[in-house]
């Protein structure tokens, strides 16, 4: 009988889309470390170096997907991983995107650091033909994964997903300056310009990491106004509309909202405030009641998490 279980490398899921940009991150990576050391360039061995670091937090971004999946499906390893993360792994998510787009940026500063330094003593002489071979074979295989990666993106739509193909796209500018830099070596080998060529390892290697500085700060700042949880102002205003026509319609007093969002998941709460002289209703028409907000908020997700509470007693929504 053939088995049905969804490949490790399927490219039409968030999972198999990652699995297969680590084993690619993890062969370009080794390649760059290896030509870098042949060539002796420092631009080859950041690149190598970028591409693990990439590898480890493309890793641990595809752990996390497979945490929050898990905990979302009713089985027993999710009653197994409930009893000791209650309200689930949506936190993880944002931790993760801010530690990989940090740890870039800083070994982005350290390189650029050790660039200056280079430029500052004379620069570095490095073996030209083996650098130019790495440069073209690593645009090819780059460019070619990130627009595979974007590309599957547009339906899975995945911030993880998302910020490895900008990571591919980032590795591919980095990988085209090598190449202008090392041809360009090679044209000014024997004229009266060959003294610059020992600087442009160093330097090149300094644009490149301002420019790897840059490319994640986005993505840090969206990462940490999740840790903080920061109210995003959209869904704040959803469902405070949604809530005064409720209090509105149904002769409530108030409402409260708290609002914030984690990763990929959307968390709402919502207290109404019911006046003490309020009719008494049955438990299954404030269930109905429940459902009809949750419906007003927009489409049942198993990444909200949505509660919602009626009182009379005004501190119980501070």
């Amino acid at each position: 009988m053939r088995s049905t279980r969804p490949s490790r490398f399927d490219p039409t899921t968030e999972q198999g889309v990652l699995s297969l940009s680590i084993a690619a991150s993890f062969a370009m990576a080794a390649a760059a470390v290896a030509f870098g050391l042949l060539a002796n360039s420092s631009l080859i061995i950041f690149d190598g170096i970028y591409g693990l670091i990439d590898v480890v937090m493309t890793w641990l971004s595809l752990l996390v997907v497979r945490l929050i999946s898990l905990s979302t499906n009713v089985d027993a390893l999710q009653s197994r991983l409930n009893q000791r993360f209650t309200m689930g792994f949506w936190h993880l998510e944002p931790i993760v995107l801010g530690v990989s787009g940090t740890l870039m940026i800083g070994a982005a500063l350290y390189a650029a650091v050790n660039a200056v330094d280079a430029l500052m003593s004379g620069g570095r002489h490095i073996a030209l033909g083996p650098a130019i071979v790495f440069a073209v074979l690593s645009i090819i295989a780059e460019s070619a994964l990130a627009i595979f990666v974007r590309r599957a993106n547009r339906r899975i739509g995945s911030e993880f997903v998302g910020l490895d193909a900008k990571n591919w796209m980032v590795a591919a500018a980095m990988s085209g300056a090598y190449l202008l830099a090392f041809g360009g070596g090679w044209l000014l080998r024997g004229t009266e310009w060959a003294w610059v060529v020992p600087y442009i390892d160093p330097a090149i290697l300094l644009v490149v990491c301002a420019f790897v500085v840059l490319a994640p700060l986005g993505t840090v700042r969206r990462a940490l106004s999740d840790i903080l949880l920061i109210t995003p102002v959209g869904l704040q205003a959803h469902v405070d509309e949604v809530a005064r026509a409720v209090v509105a319609k149904h002769g409530f007093i108030e409402h409260r909202s708290y609002v914030a969002k984690v990763g990929r998941g959307d968390q709402i709460e919502l207290f109404f405030v019911v006046p003490e002289n309020d009719p008494p209703r049955a438990l299954v028409e404030w269930d109905r009641l429940r459902d009809e907000i949750g419906e007003a908020l927009g489409e049942e997700s198993p990444d909200r998490w949505l509660t919602i509470m009626f009182t009379t007693d005004r501190e119980w929504t501070i």
